[in-house]
């Protein structure tokens, strides 16, 4: 029987498994495989504790994970969260996992007494787009963003 998925902190020993699941991440983004650098990324922020990292557990195992990174709103004059990264393994979707994942970043936000949670996903991405919608994410029709590469 399957258990109920677990949310939690990361801790330094899900460094190996938050690799692996980074990895995955990014070659979702269609970056090549590179399993070191998902990791050594994955410790650097746990070591740093320069972002909040959730992982879901199910059955004992890492079944997904999100990343937030504080930063500042100048119009709201707040803090906020950027919500960057979402992903629930592949073996480990339909089951709610993502869901709960949101669910507890929004928790982890209120408690930690930031006014708004920010989000980027591919205009392709439309399974998560239902899931944020579903879950009262709004979609800024209002402004473009971009980005400048510089490395």
């Amino acid at each position: 029987m399957t258990s109920p998925t677990l949310v939690r902190d990361a801790r330094p020993d899900d460094e190996a498994g938050l690799g692996v699941l980074l990895d995955a991440y990014r070659q979702f983004y269609a970056c090549a495989p590179d399993v070191p650098r998902a990791r050594a990324f994955i410790a650097e922020r746990l070591d740093r504790q320069d972002s909040v990292i959730l992982v879901a557990e199910r059955d004992g195992d890492l079944a997904g994970f999100t990343q937030l990174y504080p930063t500042l709103c100048t119009v709201e004059a707040a803090p906020i969260y950027v919500l960057y990264d979402l992903f629930v393994d592949p073996g480990s979707r339909a089951h709610g996992v993502g869901r709960a994942l949101l669910r507890a970043a929004a928790e982890r936000g209120r408690r930690d007494g930031v006014v708004r949670m920010d989000l980027s996903t591919a205009t392709t991405n439309t399974t998560a787009q239902a899931l944020y919608a579903s879950e009262g994410w709004q979609r800024d029709d209002e402004f473009h963003h971009y980005s400048l590469t510089l490395a």
